[in-house]
């Protein structure tokens, strides 16, 4: 029988060894996936939405989520005989909690963003865009969001054992390409929790009763749904009370963190939270499986606990030499890791890669096309994240369109200032987030001092500096500098220099031709 004592004692154990890590994986977590609404509520919170951007739309779209629902209530209001109401139909605490307890990237505020468009609006392209936006929203939850939550999972399941695990733990599943299953079963996970919730007792409940799918999914990715609800049920059986004072004993620490516009959330209370529930799985599914109850075996990932000694690690590397496997070429044996080469489920021999090298050298005609490329990448990446938000296309994004220089730039003073720091993950991040500041503050001064308005105005941003940069922007570049320096570029590098010497030259000047051209049409 578990206690929250003891739960919480090994929380507070296991932080104190892999502090940093256990913070960037539940930030990085915050930042891509819906999981801590609350942490990254004040550094996107917008205090005054700009809605001059739609004049002529009955509605806009770059709006909170409590003015949706507060649209949404409205339009159907308007014609009762509650005169005025529409207007006061949520009270500010009420759209404070609304904006604080979900986020942008929201299937449910997506739908209605996408139902108001065509109540207020005529079918057009407006109409195209949210509908566009609904979609991406849809997948980008199912696809992304969710599979990285149980890369988070995985992570902290092998971080109890394993105290060397990486971070890039959280794209365990992509690595593996085992993303249809998972995918699956936690699309039915937030559908039945949905249609549970209108009952509201019976979503308590079940919110409880499917907790710990995701670990179920971290440890046996390809398990089917029926057997991932199955153990889910049977894990939390007679334990629903417990897990629901153990969410209370939290309630300090999140007042605390909201105290501190969710500092504290990403230094202490996320990834507190996060081993408890870890630890509290791990000891569940322990009791679980030494007394062999039904379906015990799903549960089939053995080394989470027991970690093999070096003569179990030759025997088992000898025998999966003989069967020629996807790892039998680069499996190495690291002190304090998971056994990858181990695992129940083995990627297919064309995902298996050799590790990026990272501080690998550059040349001139590298780093001209490495500029373009990132400066492409991030014309579509606004381009994308724009229409996930907000349902529609990002006419600030089109100003170079495909290129956003910013992002160009940007790169390569990442790929060049941070060479010294490469081992320093946690360093690199805030290396990027304070260069990322500097350089959009100068780039904004700099349009507006020569047009008369700066290119982005983030005024309306809870937390920004003279409108030309805010928190939320500056961290989420944090984290696509560390992509920039450890993945993208290197992999990148490595393709583009598969071409001879002169395509690669002949590519960057063609490149290079269509931005000057770009600039000048742009300007006249």
């Amino acid at each position: 029988m578990w206690k929250r004592t003891e739960l919480k004692k090994k929380a507070r154990a296991s932080m104190k060894q892999s502090y940093w890590k256990i913070v960037s994986v539940c930030f990085i977590t915050a930042l891509l996936t819906t999981a801590y609404p609350v942490s990254t509520t004040f550094i996107n919170l917008q205090i005054s939405p700009d809605v001059s951007r739609y004049p002529d739309a009955a509605f806009a779209l770059d709006i909170s989520n409590s003015e949706v629902i507060t649209q949404t209530v409205s339009h159907f209001l308007e014609n009762t005989a509650l005169p005025g109401l529409p207007g006061h139909i949520i009270s500010t605490a009420s759209q404070f909690a609304i904006d604080m307890f979900s986020t942008p990237v929201s299937t449910f505020f997506a739908v209605l963003r996408t139902v108001n468009a065509f109540l207020y609006e005529s079918f057009g392209v407006g109409l195209l865009f949210a509908a566009a936006g609904l979609l991406l929203v849809f997948l980008y939850q199912i696809f992304i969001s969710n599979l990285l939550q149980i890369g988070e999972k995985r992570f902290f399941l092998e971080n109890h054992s394993y105290k060397q695990t990486y971070i890039s733990k959280i794209f365990f599943l992509f690595k593996l390409r085992c993303l249809l299953p998972p995918a699956w079963v936690m699309f039915c996970r937030s559908f039945f929790q949905f249609l549970w919730n209108l009952t509201i007792i019976g979503g308590i409940i079940k919110h409880y009763e499917y907790s710990m799918i995701p670990f179920i999914l971290a440890e046996n990715p390809r398990i089917s749904r029926r057997d991932a609800f199955f153990l889910s049920r049977q894990l939390t059986a007679r334990n629903k009370w417990r897990l629901f004072l153990l969410d209370v004993s939290f309630a300090g620490w999140e007042i605390l963190s909201v105290l501190t516009l969710g500092l504290l959330d990403f230094v202490f209370v996320n990834p507190y939270i996060t081993i408890c529930r870890a630890e509290l799985y791990l000891s569940l599914r322990r009791n679980y499986v030494l007394s062999r109850s039904p379906g015990y075996e799903r549960l089939n990932d053995s080394y989470l606990e027991h970690v093999p000694s070096e003569d179990e690690l030759l025997i088992s590397k000898a025998l999966y030499d003989d069967s020629n496997g996807p790892y039998t070429k680069i499996s190495y044996f690291a002190p304090e890791q998971y056994p990858v080469f181990l695992f129940s489920v083995q990627p297919p021999l064309r995902a298996v890669r050799s590790p990026v090298k990272a501080d690998r050298k550059y040349d001139a005609c590298a780093c001209l096309f490495l500029f373009h490329a990132f400066s492409l990448s991030g014309w579509l990446l606004e381009t994308v994240l724009h229409l996930i938000q907000n349902g529609s296309f990002d006419t600030d994004a089109a100003v170079f369109a495909p290129w956003m220089p910013l992002y160009g730039v940007f790169g390569l003073l990442v790929l060049f200032l941070t060479k010294r720091i490469l081992k320093k993950p946690a360093f690199v991040f805030l290396s990027s987030f304070a260069l990322y500041s500097a350089l959009e503050y100068l780039f904004n001064l700099g349009t507006e001092l020569a047009f008369g308005s700066p290119l982005r105005d983030y005024s309306e941003f809870f937390l920004n500096l003279n409108g030309r940069v805010y928190v939320g922007g500056a961290a989420a570049f944090g984290l696509l500098g560390c992509a920039f320096l450890y993945s993208l570029a290197p992999r990148w590098t490595e393709l583009f220099m598969k071409l001879g010497r002169a395509a690669r030259w002949t590519v960057c000047g063609i490149l290079t031709l269509l931005f000057a051209m770009d600039i000048v049409f742009t300007l006249l």
